[in-house]
């Protein structure tokens, strides 16, 4: 099997919104009530992909998980930390995709220049709790009662990883279209069992 992973393209939206679709309408990791159509989630992946890192997991030709950086918060201030996502097709769950994806992820996120990065979690989702505890995040605290899904109020969890250890001024990020796939580590080089 060729596994690689790579920056998203534009034909890809309709895979990867293949693979969310049931987060949304199954469980409450997504707190989405409805699918966006096609050209929105295209609209969305465009929008995001255009300043962030957007990555995808192919194997022989199928994108089989994506995950990609956002805006943590639009306020200047913020601009070093970003929230991160991360999905998976649950038919290939817990074949260390979503770690591969992660490692590369937090690699373009460094070299790109960014500090911080955080993830929302569904309290109740002790996979992905257990996956950001193993990639080395720290529990960042719990909004209670957060959302409302599927006739519930759920917590979230946040956490977070400091992607440099330095506290001086940054410098000026990169745009994301300064990097290509080349500069992407790729699944054999990013997590080992």
């Amino acid at each position: 099997m060729k596994d690689l992973i790579r920056f998203v393209r534009s034909q890809d939206a309709a895979r990867i919104l293949e693979i969310y679709a049931p987060y949304i309408t199954d469980t409450v990791i997504s707190f989405e009530y409805e699918v966006p159509t096609p050209e929105e989630f295209a609209a969305r992946v465009e929008a995001i992909s255009s300043r962030y890192p957007y990555l995808v997991y192919e194997r022989e030709g199928k994108v089989l998980g994506y995950a990609y950086a956002s805006a943590y918060n639009e306020r200047v201030a913020y601009d070093y930390t970003v929230d991160l996502s991360v999905y998976v097709d649950a038919a290939f769950c817990g074949q260390n995709i979503g770690e591969c994806l992660y490692a590369a992820l937090l690699d373009i996120l460094e070299k790109l220049g960014y500090y911080n990065v955080y993830a929302c979690i569904t309290a109740i989702n002790q996979n992905s709790l257990n996956f950001h505890k193993r990639m080395g995040f720290e529990d960042a605290g719990t909004h209670k009662l957060a959302g409302f899904k599927h006739g519930r109020w759920l917590d979230v969890c946040w956490y977070s990883k400091r992607l440099k250890a330095d506290t001086e001024a940054p410098q000026p990020l990169k745009p994301v279209s300064a990097f290509s796939n080349n500069d992407l580590l790729q699944p054999h080089e990013t997590y080992k069992k």
